[in-house]
């Protein structure tokens, strides 16, 4: 029980809208411009704020064009995609400059979108009255174990969801301009889990996140090692934890790393891994009352969520730029997701429960109380 029952990978339906990458470091170098190479995406253009870094990466994928800024590249009138992997507080110039061209017909921003939900639903309402397509990369919805994951829970193979859990055991590595921020795991790496949970259940009414310093990270942070728990309208409950300490790994010492998750319903159980501290593909088996006579079934594939799910991410976009429609990955919805990362930090500030609905998503001033 594979690929035929199952969708893990996207279908590339359209790979003809030329693109302009800006960055190049390693998630472009590694990530992104292999995902395009192996889809065969067109890239036009690349650009970084170290332009003989951003040359290297041209040679390394044959690459005719680099500019030496990314406001050169954004005015290049050949570039039709712009797909930004940039900090997030230079993120929202960037695009405000990439709305702002005429020949520009999307963008696909990293996330965070930015580091402040006020300054993500001004650029929601931006690309919406520029009339142009703005793209979010939440690229965990397109890891193969949560892509199957959605479409069992689709099926209703699990009956009504009753508990969920991502648990992660894994180090990042924590880029240099975080150190100047405020915020650390929720905004960087919980982003990816809470996201990911609101594409499998929706929206949560509530958040409760408490937070610990990691004694690893040697710069200023409150956000280490978090764990989150939230409630959603069903009567589903589910936790999120992001263990950036996960042990002393220090030589000599013989210590695990994996991120696991687990959804529990009323008819059956689904769990599996991300693949991405090992380098392994992700994994899913299930059992459903419904559908298996509740024995184990253990979907295959063999691609990973680093490089392959960033082919979904590109291909959502090139088909909104073709068909001329909204993506898949808007941000509108991304608007949401970065409303529970305030609602989490808001949580850790006051220690209390945040409900959802004390953020007015219309408005601006989106991240101040109601009332």
């Amino acid at each position: 029980m594979t690929r035929e029952r199952f969708a893990p990978d996207v279908e590339v339906r359209v790979r003809s809208h030329r693109i302009g990458v800006i960055g190049a470091g390693m998630i472009v170098a590694d990530v992104h411009l292999e995902a395009y190479r192996q889809a065969g995406f067109p890239v036009h253009a690349i650009a970084s704020r170290t332009p003989d870094r951003a040359r290297e990466v041209a040679e390394r994928y044959g690459i005719e064009i680099v500019h030496e800024t990314p406001g050169a590249l954004i005015e290049d009138p050949a570039v039709e995609i712009v797909d930004i992997a940039f900090p997030p507080d230079q993120q929202p110039a960037l695009i405000r400059h990439a709305l702002a061209q005429p020949h520009v017909k999307a963008i696909l921003a990293q996330k965070p979108l930015s580091l402040d939900l006020a300054e993500a639903v001004a650029l929601r309402d931006e690309a919406a009255a520029a009339g142009k397509i703005l793209s979010v990369n939440q690229n965990m919805r397109y890891d193969q174990s949560i892509r199957v994951l959605s479409q069992i829970l689709e099926r209703g193979e699990l009956g009504d969801p009753v508990f969920a859990s991502i648990d992660m055991r894994a180090i990042p590595h924590w880029q240099t301009f975080l150190e100047g921020y405020d915020r650390l795991t929720l905004a960087n790496m919980s982003v990816h889990h809470l996201d990911a949970l609101r594409f499998l259940f929706g929206d949560p009414e509530q958040i409760y996140t408490a937070a610990r310093t990691d004694p690893r990270t040697e710069f200023a942070h409150r956000d280490g090692v978090v764990a989150s728990t939230l409630t959603f309208p069903s009567g589903l409950l589910a936790v999120s934890i992001e263990d950036v300490w996960s042990g002393p790994r220090e030589e000599g010492f013989d210590s695990d790393i994996w991120i696991r998750w687990r959804v529990e319903g009323t008819r059956g159980v689904a769990q599996g891994t991300i693949g991405w501290p090992t380098g392994e593909p992700s994994t899913l088996t299930y059992a459903s009352a419904l559908t298996t006579d509740g024995q184990w079934v253990t979907p295959e594939w063999d691609t990973h969520w680093f490089p392959h799910a960033f082919i979904g991410v590109m291909e959502q976009v090139q088909y909104a730029v073709e068909i001329g429609t909204e993506s898949e990955l808007t941000v509108a919805d991304n608007v949401r997701t970065m409303a529970l990362v305030e609602a989490a930090y808001r949580s850790l500030d006051e220690g209390r429960p945040v409900r959802l609905d004390e953020f007015d998503l219309t408005t601006p001033d989106a991240a101040e109380p109601r009332g």
